[in-house]
């Protein structure tokens, strides 16, 4: 009997400003300890880090980035899905050393997605449902994973352009990051369809 694998996807950087948006899919294995999951906005970024750490190195997983000037040119719902099939497509490569690992030798995925969109992936079953994030633990973990990573890209954008403050705000909209992009214009990396 083919066992059933669930495949949690989420996206980080849907509302900002400037910068990607990046997508987790996580395949947990049966032993995870899923005490230390949660929706990635409900962690500290201690706890997120750690909790990356754990998830990188017990499930199988991938990690999909598209940036600004895709986002730009498809709209941020598509790009979002086409961050999560290239996630999926990162996760699937590692897929048969992580089912060797766990002594699995036959199953199926089924996926699910938070909010009320799913990625276009032939060949598994998808389902999407709003607060996902919050109530299935590969979802948790694909949040996770997609939040810290793109935390780390907006600190490195920090550096090149520091007049902007992407360490502090990660390219959402606040007042502050508003206003220095009408003072001296748009960084390099912001989203020019997004107003600011």
């Amino acid at each position: 009997m083919p066992e059933k694998l669930i495949c949690g996807f989420d996206e980080a950087g849907r509302g900002p400003l400037a910068g990607p948006v990046t997508a987790g899919a996580v395949i947990l294995p049966a032993d995870f300890p899923v005490e230390i999951l949660n929706d990635s906005k409900k962690l500290s970024e201690k706890k997120r880090i750690a909790a990356e750490k754990i998830i990188m190195e017990k499930a199988c997983w991938g990690l999909g980035i598209v940036d600004h000037k895709t986002i730009d040119e498809m709209n941020i719902l598509k790009a979002s899905m086409y961050a999560m099939k290239l996630a999926y497509e990162s996760m699937i490569k590692k897929l048969p050393e992580w089912l060797s690992k766990q002594n699995i030798k036959d199953c199926w995925i089924s996926a699910i997605t938070d909010g009320t969109s799913v990625p276009d992936i032939p060949g598994i079953e998808l389902r999407c449902e709003p607060k996902a994030d919050a109530n299935y633990p590969s979802v948790m973990a694909a949040s996770i994973i997609a939040k810290v990573e793109r935390d780390k890209i907006m600190c490195e954008m920090d550096a090149l352009y520091p007049a902007y403050g992407y360490a502090k705000h990660k390219g959402y909209p606040t007042s502050a990051h508003r206003k220095i992009c009408r003072e001296i214009g748009p960084s390099p990396i912001q989203r020019l369809t997004f107003k600011y």
